[in-house]
């Protein structure tokens, strides 16, 4: 691992630094009482000093921060998270062999031995599944979509296809935990968060990461720490948008509170907050000051965000009339165009339910009626808006589905397992390059032969196409130095356009 870098942002440096400590000090022998403007305005400067530099165009202010970053080719990051784990081979990795041995055993020499779950693992046979839908090629690239994604496969020369990406966990919690996270176990920041403090916020009105799931959509759990900031400063934490008229809990001024009150509670809190920071030199006393301003000014723009009686008939169209219904994955889609056009610098939507052990024909169709629409329509509208080219979308789940059927296997009925040696995701946008399929798998989708993605690799790539080096972007925490990629990953060149 490479030696470790600072971090640019004052604000981001607390506890951990002598700047930050000598200011304190200086706070503490001069006995400034500091009102809330003025700590206001000290918080607001700390908090855009990337952004006044140039940061956020991947330049940076000086050497210390050009260490860890590059020039971006994208500077915001939309995630369409399918929670669950889709199925390659019935959406993206067309296997006719499968169709020509339907019902045949799994042979052991593509097995090889790998470990199953508990699920599948005792059945007395492991039957091949052949997908029963069909795929064709489209676009100019020629690349294979199933008919169960009509809308994404029109946008197919836009996408880069990644078959080769692989998992080191073979159950839903660890498996959504590692890729949000880059482990397998619970407390590390999320992925979001880590692009928050390394590249800090482009809008001074809405928080920096934001996240929407899709409502009353049944599948795996989700768990608020999948975009949480882990034991980086609460500030990077993702922020939930919910459906309704209220997208952010205990965002408005409770009865009888007016905008004028509140601005007097958080003045006087802010002085209070500063005395307190004075004697104790608690960084976590300015990163709740930072939330409650935050939380102040999003009271005027989040609605506004939310509000879709701007867009013209048009923007329903192309997302479909389950756009008008807030909740929806296509509302959310929606807000997700909007969230960015305003400078939010990464937005997440998760989307539950492929997790189909049984039933996958009708499940899985389902789904794609859920969301195939949406998509296109989000990767569509950015790129009318010339927003596609420094825009990066990302499209996937925590793992793939089994080659062959967990429970019985009919003519029209079949299940899959979870699978963690094989699955698909794709990226448009934000300098990945566009039309192209990258991997492949062996003629069972069981096993990768060309060019395997480990979650590592994907996320280094990430990040690389946000300006940001994953080796060097780190955080000290209980003696080490930690990062996304732990101490693995490798840039994935042939992604980039």
């Amino acid at each position: 691992m490479r030696s470790p870098h600072h971090p640019p942002h004052l604000a981001r440096l607390v506890s951990q630094t002598p700047i930050e400590l000598t200011r304190r000090h200086f706070f503490r022998r001069g006995g400034l009482g500091i009102g809330s403007a003025a700590l206001g305005a000290l918080l607001a400067r700390e908090g855009s000093a990337a952004e006044a530099s140039g940061m956020h165009e991947g330049l940076g202010p000086g050497a210390a921060l050009a260490e860890y970053h590059h020039r971006p080719r994208a500077r915001r990051m939309i995630s369409l998270f399918m929670s669950g784990g889709p199925s390659q081979m019935d959406l993206w990795d067309d296997k006719p062999v499968l169709r020509e041995r339907n019902g045949q055993e799994l042979p052991e020499s593509v097995r090889q031995g790998q470990r199953l779950t508990g699920m599948s693992g005792n059945q007395s046979r492991l039957p091949l599944a052949g997908s029963i839908f069909k795929f064709a090629r489209y676009g100019a690239s020629g690349i294979p979509v199933s008919e169960l994604l009509p809308h994404t496969a029109r946008i197919a020369d836009d996408l880069c296809i990644v078959r080769s990406v692989y998992t080191e966990a073979i159950n839903h919690d660890p498996a959504i935990t590692f890729m949000q996270t880059g482990s397998q176990i619970a407390g590390r920041p999320s992925l979001g968060a880590w692009l928050s403090y390394g590249l800090g916020s482009a809008s001074e009105e809405l928080p920096t990461f934001c996240v929407m799931i899709t409502q009353n959509q049944g599948g795996q759990p989700l768990y608020a720490r999948l975009w949480g900031s882990g034991f980086l400063p609460a500030t990077h934490q993702g922020v939930q948008l919910r459906a309704g008229a209220d997208p952010v809990l205990y965002l408005n001024n409770p009865p009888g509170i007016s905008r004028g009150a509140r601005r007097e509670m958080l003045d006087t809190l802010a002085e209070l907050h500063a005395i307190d920071q004075q004697r104790t030199l608690d960084a976590a006393v300015r990163q709740r000051v930072e939330q409650y301003e935050l939380a102040f000014r999003m009271q005027r723009s989040v609605p506004g965000v939310a509000d879709l009686s701007d867009e013209p008939e048009s923007t329903f169209e192309l997302y479909g009339e389950a756009a008008r219904q807030p909740g929806t994955f296509a509302a959310n889609c929606l807000m997700a165009r909007r969230l960015v056009e305003r400078g939010v610098r990464f937005v997440q939507l998760f989307h539950q339910g492929w997790d189909q052990h049984g039933g996958l024909p009708a499940g899985i169709r389902r789904q794609c009626e859920s969301t195939d629409q949406a998509s296109a329509a989000l990767v569509t509208d950015l790129k009318r808006r010339g927003m596609l080219d420094d825009t990066l979308v990302v499209w996937g789940g925590e793992f793939g589905r089994t080659a062959y059927s967990q429970g019985a296997l009919t003519a029209t009925n079949y299940g899959r397992d979870h699978h963690p040696r094989c699955f698909t995701m794709w990226l448009a946008g934000g300098g990945t390059r566009a039309g192209s399929v990258y991997g492949k798998t062996d003629e069972f989708s069981y096993n990768i032969v060309e060019n395997p993605v480990h979650v590592h690799d994907l996320n280094a790539t990430l990040l690389h196409l946000l300006g940001v080096d994953h080796e060097r972007l780190t955080y000290r925490h209980q003696g080490r130095r930690f990062r996304l990629t732990d101490v693995e990953g490798t840039v994935v060149e042939a992604l980039l356009a």
